[in-house]
């Protein structure tokens, strides 16, 4: 794994979301595509920052952001805690961690395997604006509004 920098083009993925559609980057060129990363469906502290994330989605929307989540869930476990949450955003399972392990988010011991809560902004031309290492679930969405304003110029 190549560490990840700024500028840089945003590692390629093609995973299957809770929405039964394969997602790509390519999928949203000309949108500022936000990846978060985050350990297990249905938890307390990923709960939170998907529900944040959630109630500021319409703002993101507005700054032309996309929200998508990841980690090591099934798809079914997504729709469930889509459905419970009522999220408005994809989550996209990537089992085998492939992808995670790619951003530099998947943490493995023995047969444990899941993401840490990282999360990146890729700009509307496929480049890796943003990167996210230390990230607390209540203040999150926030953090992402204003970095977009400062992009976007609003």
């Amino acid at each position: 794994m190549q560490k990840l920098k700024i500028n840089q083009p945003a590692p390629h993925f093609k995973l299957t979301g809770s929405d039964a559609k394969v997602h790509t980057p390519e999928h949203y060129k000309g949108h500022w595509l936000i990846l978060f990363f985050y350990p297990k469906d249905n938890t307390p502290g990923c709960t939170t920052e998907a529900c944040h994330l959630r109630d500021s989605y319409d703002e993101i929307k507005k700054l032309n952001g996309i929200v998508l989540g990841i980690n090591t869930d099934s798809a079914s476990s997504h729709r469930s805690f889509i459905q419970k949450q009522q999220l408005p955003f994809p989550l996209l399972s990537d089992p085998d961690g492939v992808i995670s392990r790619q951003y530099g988010c998947l943490f493995k011991l023995g047969p444990i395997r899941f993401c840490k809560r990282h999360s990146f902004i890729i700009a509307p031309d496929g480049k890796l604006v943003k990167i996210y290492r230390q990230v607390k679930p209540s203040q999150h969405a926030e953090e992402i509004i204003q970095f977009l304003q400062t992009q976007t110029g609003q």
